[in-house]
């Protein structure tokens, strides 16, 4: 009875030991566009924007060990639905720097691409909300991005392009 107590207790302590560590150092913007073309073309009034977001991320090891700097590329697109003509065009990197430990090599890549760019998400969307509004539009709330399916759309088509996944600098 008492060596599988033991056993357990020890069992604990390596779960805690193993137990994932991440927490965000600093997040910051690294480049912010912002092109209002409605205004530089001296239009206005009514219509009905089409709105595409795109975003693109990346990660990589930084020289400090467990250290990782996750970019997350956000490009949105507003055109009159229409005319088609552009409304405006905002582009934004913003780049999150993480402490990680205790991930397992096999898992680090998706837990770098899902979930560090999920824990900076709401700053971003403050961002683009303040700066769509500051430039002559309505707030821009962007939805909630499925970072896992977003992974899972860029695995396929780096195994479709090449045959097998590659994976970042991670």
């Amino acid at each position: 009875m008492a060596e599988d107590e033991t056993a357990a207790a020890g069992q604990d302590t390596e779960q805690q030991q193993q137990q994932i560590k991440m927490s965000t150092l600093t997040q910051f913007v690294r480049d912010l566009s912002f092109e209002n073309i409605l205004a530089q073309r001296g239009g206005g009034g009514e219509m009905q924007p089409d709105v595409q977001v795109s975003v693109n991320l990346d990660a990589k090891r930084r020289s400090r060990e467990n250290q990782y700097e996750v970019t997350t590329k956000l490009s949105v697109d507003s055109k009159n639905k229409e005319s088609q003509e552009p409304l405006f065009l905002l582009e934004m990197e913003y780049v999150g720097v993480f402490h990680v430990e205790n991930v397992p090599e096999d898992q680090l890549h998706p837990f770098l691409l899902i979930e560090c760019p999920r824990m900076v998400f709401p700053f971003m969307r403050r961002i683009v909300h303040d700066v769509t509004r500051d430039g002559g539009f309505p707030p821009l709330n962007l939805e909630n991005i499925d970072f896992v399916q977003l992974y899972r759309n860029e695995i396929k088509r780096r195994q479709a392009t090449s045959g097998s996944p590659e994976t970042p600098d991670a």
